[in-house]
């Protein structure tokens, strides 16, 4: 039988991300723990069209994290799997960008918050459309034959057993709650931490990371830099407050008009969701154990 023709007989389920909504804890903690359905590993993306159309599984689960890249990305997948079964994770505009910019700091961003998102010239490192979450649901729809599962990072904070078997329902599948371990795969750092970081970055890195050459090269330019940051960031949960940078990391008055400018797109999203999300998600199978 033809590859093409046999992975349309296949159910693909592919998880878009976004960044920073737990994509890394479901990648490595839940995601591999879902029996009944084939999980490609966040590392074999590259090699996801390979795996379903060479492989006799039925059913495949397939995870990356995308933000402004996401309509690329998508429009590939889509080409080839467009009855794919979409799920995407979205987090208030205002927590998102701000976990952005720290995540950007800890890399050793040397600006400040208005530098990353500038809500009044918008000429910030990130664009004030790249904030809207809407569109990206409009995509989704664009380029697969079935609407998105919509799901909300705050949902998982306040019951991450409930948002895990959402999600396992949308796929058909099975698992053990005694497997996933809901303790975060990553490690948060502190503001202090980061002020510092911020401050030292601003004469050690440009704003922009490029690193270019050979592959091996660019290996360890990103190593380098990372072993830099982290001589940096250990020592500073150490120094006195008096020796801090006085500035905050993020304003405050900041995250709220973000929050305000963008309240109308995250209420367009939960209404989505309220109405698609009954239509995508069986009623709940008996409880596992």
């Amino acid at each position: 039988m033809d590859a093409n023709i046999a992975s349309r007989e296949k159910q693909i389920f592919f998880h878009v991300g976004l960044a920073k909504t737990a994509t890394t804890w479901l990648q490595h903690k839940v995601f591999p723990n879902f029996r009944g359905i084939y999980y490609v590993k966040n590392t074999r993306y590259h090699r996801y069209a390979e795996i379903i159309d060479r492989s006799d599984h039925l059913k495949y689960l397939v995870s990356r994290e995308f933000d402004r890249q996401l309509e690329r990305e998508v429009s590939r997948f889509a080409a080839r799997y467009p009855h794919a079964r979409t799920m995407i994770v979205l987090r208030r505009h205002d927590s998102w960008i701000a976990s952005q910019y720290r995540r950007r700091v800890k890399n050793g961003f040397g600006l400040p918050f208005e530098a990353f998102l500038d809500l009044e010239r918008d000429k910030g490192y990130w664009k004030q459309s790249d904030l809207y979450f809407f569109p990206k649901l409009r995509i989704l729809e664009k380029y697969f034959s079935e609407k998105p599962l919509v799901l909300f990072y705050e949902d998982l904070k306040s019951d991450a057993v409930a948002f895990v078997d959402k999600m396992a329902r949308f796929c058909s599948a099975d698992y053990d709650r005694n497997q996933i371990s809901l303790s975060p795969f990553h490690t948060s750092y502190a503001d202090k931490q980061l002020r510092v970081l911020r401050s030292v970055s601003r004469y050690l890195f440009s704003p922009v990371q490029q690193f270019s050459g050979p592959r091996v090269w660019r290996w360890v330019q990103k190593r380098s830099r990372s072993l830099l940051v982290y001589s940096i960031l250990y020592p500073a949960v150490l120094l006195p407050d008096a020796w801090l940078p006085k500035d905050d990391l993020i304003p405050k008055e900041q995250l709220e008009k973000i929050r305000q400018r963008y309240a109308d797109d995250w209420q367009q999203c939960r209404e989505y969701a309220e109405r698609q999300n009954a239509v995508s998600v069986p009623d709940p199978a008996p409880s596992r154990r």
